[in-house]
């Protein structure tokens, strides 16, 4: 990830907490969460802001990683360290259990999510990867 993006990303992770998600809480017209996991490889622990959909208890996030060929950092933080993930949706921390959704348990719910933000539609088709679900339950 370059400088540039790094520095927005801990910007918008730092105006999201001190403001409760009352600024950066939501992006393009979607509700915005703060995903933190453990670094698989460093450690170190990470925040990341992303678009979800609450549904069934819980908040689904798409690993799309902008349709590239390579899932996101923080998928492979969740595969590696599933125990140590939590998020912040507005003022509002908790733990969470990720549970990853691929195959025919996949396909329903992103044919949803694509019913909603259709840009998810349009990275399954510049990738050859199947892009995961992650479903985020407190």
């Amino acid at each position: 990830m370059n400088f540039i993006a790094k520095i927005f990303i801990g910007l918008h992770v730092g105006v999201y907490r001190l403001t409760g998600g009352k600024s950066g809480g939501e992006m393009r017209g979607f509700k915005v969460l703060i995903l933190t996991t453990k670094g698989r490889k460093s450690g170190k622990i990470l925040s990341t802001p992303l678009g979800y959909f609450e549904r069934d208890g819980g908040y689904f996030i798409v690993a799309s990683n902008g349709g590239n060929d390579k899932h996101p950092s923080w998928y492979h933080n969740i595969k590696g360290n599933p125990g140590d993930v939590e998020i912040q949706v507005k003022d509002k921390k908790m733990k969470v259990k990720p549970e990853i959704l691929l195959g025919e348990a996949r396909r329903p719910l992103y044919d949803w999510i694509v019913s909603i933000a259709p840009n998810y539609g349009e990275y399954e088709k510049t990738t050859t990867r199947e892009i995961p679900l992650v479903f985020l339950k407190p």
